[in-house]
């Protein structure tokens, strides 16, 4: 290739340049406190918040582990359930009148879908590049419009739930062998006791009834008089099917 006054250039791909520049991030000193090399600045730093909540999250797993309750049964009708901690504002908005009943689709579709949509759409309504909150005003009227519902809510939901009786419903309970064409069944399912105490002895508006500990004479004393929960004056069948009741309960011990 020639080029000037007879000067010649030669290329050999074969011989490496010697004075390749390095691979380094551009120089931002000239926009202090507004933008970064992505790598390795801001991606360490992504990383490195990243590995925090990682961490305290694992930390929160071993020290408060999941709650197991008993086995679920689509039959019983007593039971509440109740969504995990970060469903609990949905769940607390499905109680109010405006959003539940005939009202539904407001409080399940409508509502939480305009709040979504809106905060999808804040990017584009607010093309500002500027980072301090209240230089913004726009993004943040909507977060902190969105944390305070979402507080809000989800405080309502745990004051508001009975969560001793929630935790009573889904105990884990022993299971226990009976015979259902028993005497003592028969009538503890005729005497209604079944919707309270469960098809299977294991507590629904009632406590449990296996392993209670109790005898025979103090079942029917609970019987007549009443306990806790129990009104008294509960039995209105005969004294001979309740002590045969009261001896089929007290046998009923798990293994």
């Amino acid at each position: 290739m020639q080029r000037g006054k007879g000067m010649k250039f030669v290329g050999d791909s074969r011989i490496k340049a010697t004075n390749k520049m390095p691979n380094v991030p551009k120089d931002y000193s000239e926009y202090p406190g507004k933008t970064e090399a992505f790598w390795p600045n801001f991606l360490l730093k992504e990383w490195m918040i990243g590995a925090v909540f990682l961490i305290g999250y694992l930390i929160l797993t071993v020290a408060h582990p999941s709650p197991l309750e008993r086995q679920a049964d689509p039959t019983d009708t007593m039971y509440t359930p109740v969504p995990d901690w970060y469903f609990l504002s949905m769940y607390q908005l499905l109680k109010y009148e405006f959003a539940s009943g005939p009202y539904n689709i407001i409080g399940a579709i409508i509502m939480p879908g305009l709040a979504f949509g809106a905060l999808m759409l804040v990017p584009f309504m607010d093309t500002s590049k500027e980072r301090r909150p209240f230089k913004r005003p726009l993004p943040t009227a909507f977060m902190l419009l969105t944390f305070v519902a979402l507080f809000y809510l989800t405080w309502e939901s745990v004051v508001n739930h009975d969560w001793e009786k929630q935790a009573a419903l889904g105990a884990i309970v022993e299971e226990v062998e009976y015979d259902t064409e028993s005497e003592g069944y028969q009538i503890y399912a005729g005497a209604s006791c079944i919707n309270c105490h469960g098809d299977a002895f294991q507590g629904a508006l009632g406590p449990t009834l296996i392993n209670t500990g109790l005898t025979a004479e103090e079942i029917t004393t609970i019987a007549h008089d009443g306990r806790g929960d129990m009104p008294p004056g509960t039995w209105e069948g005969s004294d001979e099917d309740l002590q045969t009741l009261a001896e089929f309960i007290e046998g009923l011990k798990s293994e």
